[in-house]
């Protein structure tokens, strides 16, 4: 992950959930009622409040309800739930800007009422504004179209205000008694709206003119470069964006299809069977990265993969960065058919490698052979690293094999690294020294396995779903432990459901396996996390490690390796590899996508502000020329 790509992903600390239309509307009215204390003075505290909810809480209700059914009749899509919590923030909108303009008049001399209800004014015409901004996102409408429903919160004021404020009274309308009764009641509403006249109406309209303009034109500036350099709207990708954050729909895998681009990958399966023909354990390696967050995409990889197995799976993660995200999840299901398929044709052996560990450079290597295949897991532990470019997987594995070995199952342990800080947090690029060195430890490894003994090979596994949880840093698949003796040698590999470790933790769990204080002693170990990005729904960084203990976690260990070692008994392995035809982000379609996304988080918030003061600029010229 490059320093661009964690700003792209620490863009998760914006994710929550929408609460249920019906708990956004409840609040919405609480928020009017007592909005309405402070805004009434009716000399009865429940009058007041009740004034503060029909005033303020109605136009409210009649946006969360009727928004969703217009803006669905244009052919939008924007839920309830969604509909209500815009409804709600814009009606906080509403309140600080009435309480801030109250606050100003009562330390003011000059300013009264009216300067309250032109800022009111100013206030509905903003929550128009909003609300047609969200209204294009999520619904992708024109300006003209989203106009529709975006004006229900604002039009609902205005009709309110019109009849409760006595303006009938400034247009000669028939129709007699009924007209009074039902577009005439100044009688029944408080005395501030009094100040109100029938060119505030015209002021209302105009503002909101003024301010979709700005929206309009806002949207148009920033859209240029996402249409120019991806072929897509910046509106696509913030509908999908909302739908996720919001309510944790699938939208934002449809933008990625749209700029995704086709791929073919490697996937390595390395299968254990018992005497009787049955599976007892399963590595699965698709040369893929299983992001980009939460479930969007292969984010789950881990757990779809695991699931698609007879015996305990080992979904590792593979030399492969952000430029490898599936586009949709869909695609995940290709990948467990292919992973299937090549462990159809596995051709096993009984035989097998006592592990070995080589290190060039900051590149460590432990690796074991099967028959003539090879299972490589590389770490830079103790020194930072994320993820391995593919192209650098791809030249270190044919290292291995031009080495003598056959097939090769290169992991990325991805067990060490220091969150989103630094400048490239630890991408291993094509043309790096660390690049240079995975390959040559890769070469050095096969070299030797090809010419190592082999004996006959025993396993044992344990697994454990773990208490955690995501928001804990460890995804649904806990933590699995396998145990490998070749002879009296025996090598321990730990998989962690997490995305990478913190900084020594990987350290503390190999020295506790293979000290002389270890309950089971291994003469070779390695941990290595799985990349799941389904601990990424709330966290850009959510490190195992950085939320749990690391002491629980390492008795968690060291309990299924006691389990592992009892559960050990003879059985076969063997490998096979097959490619798959996927759409993935592509080569530099996540850095375009990186770049301009906080391109629109940084210079889109100036951008926005400087659109805002214009629009106010000019509401405050229109306000002086109408009261001149």
């Amino acid at each position: 992950m490059t320093a661009t790509q964690g700003d792209l992903a620490s863009l998760s600390r914006y994710i929550f959930r929408a609460p249920r239309w019906y708990a956004s509307v409840t609040f919405a009215l609480l928020v009017a009622a007592v909005a309405g204390v402070g805004a009434f003075d009716a000399g009865f505290v429940l009058e007041d409040a009740w004034q503060g909810v029909f005033f303020i809480g109605v136009p409210t209700v009649v946006a969360s309800l009727l928004t969703t059914p217009v803006d669905r009749r244009l052919g939008g899509q924007l839920t309830y739930n969604r509909s209500s919590l815009l409804a709600l923030t814009c009606e906080g909108i509403i309140v600080a800007i009435m309480a801030g303009a109250g606050a100003i008049a009562v330390l003011s001399q000059r300013l009264g009422q009216q300067f309250v209800f032109d800022a009111l004014i100013v206030g509905l015409a903003s929550v128009f504004a909003l609300r047609l901004l969200v209204v294009m996102a999520v619904s992708g409408r024109s300006v003209l179209v989203a106009a529709v429903p975006a004006s229900l919160q604002t039009g609902a004021a205005a009709v309110l205000f019109f009849i409760y404020s006595g303006t009938m009274k400034y247009l000669h309308v028939g129709g007699g008694p009924v007209v009074e009764v039902f577009f005439n009641r100044v009688e029944e509403a408080p005395s501030a709206l009094n100040v109100i006249e029938l060119q505030d109406f015209a002021l209302l309209a105009l503002m909101c003119f003024i301010y979709g303009l700005a929206v309009w034109a806002f949207v148009k500036f920033i859209d240029r470069p996402w249409k120019r350099s991806l072929g897509v709207s910046v509106l696509d990708f913030l509908r999908g964006f909302i739908g996720h954050i919001a309510e944790g729909t699938t939208e934002l895998e449809d933008f990625f299809e749209d700029i995704g681009e086709e791929a073919v990958v490697p996937v390595t399966v390395l299968a254990f069977r018992r005497k009787d023909g049955s599976e007892k354990a399963r590595f699965v390696l698709p040369m893929i990265h299983p992001g980009p967050m939460g479930e969007i995409g292969g984010g789950n990889l881990p757990q779809r993969v695991a699931e698609s197995a007879e015996g305990v799976a080992f979904p590792p993660h593979a030399t492969a960065g952000h430029d490898f995200n599936l586009v949709t999840e869909r695609e995940v299901e290709t990948l467990v058919e292919t992973a299937n398929d090549a462990f159809d044709d596995i051709e096993y052996h009984d035989t097998a490698t006592p592990s070995l560990r080589v290190q060039e450079g900051d590149a460590k290597m432990v690796g074991q052979a099967f028959g003539d295949d090879a299972l490589l897991v590389a770490t830079y532990s103790p020194e930072f690293a994320d993820d391995v470019e593919y192209a650098v997987g791809l030249s270190a594995a044919a290292e291995a094999r031009s080495a003598g070995v056959e097939d090769v199952m290169l992991v990325d342990a991805h067990n060490c690294n220091n969150g989103l800080e630094g400048p490239d947090l630890g991408h291993v690029y094509p043309g790096s020294e660390r690049s240079f060195d995975m390959m040559q430890a890769a070469g050095r490894a096969g070299d030797r396995l090809a010419e190592a003994d082999q004996s006959p090979v025993r396993m044992g596994v344990a697994w454990d779903e773990t208490d955690w949880e995501p928001l804990d840093g460890i995804g649904p698949l806990g933590v699995r432990v396998s145990i490998l003796e070749i002879g009296d040698h025996r090598t321990v590999y730990v998989l962690v459901d997490g995305n990478n470790m913190e900084p020594g933790l990987r350290d503390r769990i190999v020295a506790a396996l293979t000290g002389d204080d270890a309950g089971v002693p291994a003469d070779e170990a390695e941990v290595m996390t799985t990349d799941t990005h389904v601990v990424n729904q709330v966290e850009a960084s959510n490190q195992v490690g950085e939320a749990i203990d690391a002491d629980e976690l390492l008795e968690v260990v060291r309990r299924l390796v006691g389990e592992a070692a009892d559960d050990v008994e003879p059985v076969e392995a063997g490998m096979a590899s097959e490619r798959a035809e996927v759409t993935v982000f592509g080569n530099d379609r996540t850095e375009t996508l990186a770049s301009h996304a906080n391109a629109v988080m940084s210079m889109g918030a100036a951008l926005a502000a400087t659109v805002i003061m214009a629009a106010m600029a000019v509401s405050l010229l229109i306000f002086f020329l109408a009261s001149s």
